[in-house]
């Protein structure tokens, strides 16, 4: 086996990040691609030194007339490395990025547990990194989204996702694909501009890597890696104040009964927020608290407007209310309190 520098980084990432655990079996996700190839050719390589069961899942999601060619091949792949091959095919062709991504981690999910992997291991790189934060900047979205993309997070019970490349950019892939040889099955889709990723990827990153900085990707990849860091720490934050502001407010059922836990969603109403606890934090800590709450109550994801309305109530004078929330929740000043029916 040739050692090459990004063996020698992966390596230590891994390590360093401790992203895995020896022996652990790894289900690895493999389109066909060059960021995946790389992907798992990495991690084959480092098996001897981790002793890491592989496997290969594949997910066609019936976009495209040739995948059902591009599904083959990976499965020829897997079976040239002595590797165990999953195949997961769309019943129907998804309608759109969002539905295909949701689709892919549920079967992925679906097939670890079934075969006991600890682990889904996809090939997501710097360039991904730095196109999510650029496509969540441009819908419109906080630091959350800007630093969607994480080392890792919990998946499904006791699985794990993890993407061992962020640090990796798509030219280097690409580099690495090349000089081993590896036979890389283009996506048509990946030219299709109908796809907002697609333009970002090919229009705006060019673009701006020409006009304004050549490694835009690495500079925006370290940015969402910053904000990653500080949006945990954030969260834990306003868990804290949250669960102050709850303190002989939460789950408060219709006999008048305190409940005994802080920080617990309960099914019933009101919810109870004292508002002297949440006027001494800051305006990024009330925000947080309130989505949070939001969070638990309704049955979508909150949007600004609707934090921004819950935040308001805070300083409100008494007897504020809010207009319904999605589901018919309403939030009503009463004294020192915020209260959720």
């Amino acid at each position: 086996m040739v050692w090459t520098p990004l063996h020698a980084k992966i390596h230590r990432t891994i390590r360093s990040r401790q992203l895995f655990e020896r022996n652990q079996r790894l289900l690895v996700a493999v389109s066909g691609g060059q960021d995946s190839l790389c992907l798992i050719k990495l991690l084959l390589d480092l098996q001897p030194k981790w002793g890491w069961y592989l496997g290969i899942a594949h997910c066609d999601h019936r976009w495209r007339s040739d995948s059902q060619a591009n599904a083959q091949h990976v499965e020829g792949l897997a079976k040239n490395w002595d590797i165990p091959f999953y195949l997961e095919i769309a019943h129907e062709p998804l309608n759109s990025e969002a539905a295909a991504r949701d689709w892919r981690y549920k079967v992925l999910g679906a097939i670890a547990q079934q075969y006991n992997y600890n682990c889904i291991v996809t090939g997501h790189t710097a360039s991904d990194r730095a196109e999510t934060l650029l496509y969540n900047l441009i819908r419109g979205t906080g630091a959350d989204g800007l630093q969607a993309l994480t080392w890792r997070r919990s998946l499904v019970d006791g699985i794990a996702l993890v993407r061992p490349l962020l640090e990796i950019t798509r030219t280097e892939t690409g580099q690495f694909c090349q000089d081993f040889q590896l036979s890389i099955w283009e996506d048509s889709t990946n030219l299709d501009f109908k796809y907002t990723r697609n333009r970002i990827r090919q229009e705006l990153i060019p673009y701006l890597c020409e006009n304004f900085n050549p490694k835009v990707e690495s500079a925006l990849a370290q940015t969402a890696e910053l904000l990653q860091a500080e949006v945990e720490y954030l969260e834990q934050a306003a868990q804290q104040l949250r669960e102050e502001a709850m303190r002989g407010g939460v789950g408060e059922w219709e006999s008048g009964k305190w409940g005994d836990k802080v920080g617990i969603a309960y099914s019933s109403f009101p919810f109870k927020l004292n508002r002297r606890v949440l006027q001494k934090a800051s305006i990024a800590l009330q925000r947080r608290v309130m989505r949070q709450i939001l969070q638990q109550i309704l049955p979508i994801a909150p949007s600004f407007e609707q934090i921004e309305k819950l935040t308001a109530l805070i300083t409100a004078p008494n007897r504020s209310q809010t207009d319904p929330f999605p589901g018919g929740a309403i939030a009503q000043v009463e004294g020192d309190w915020i209260c959720i029916k």
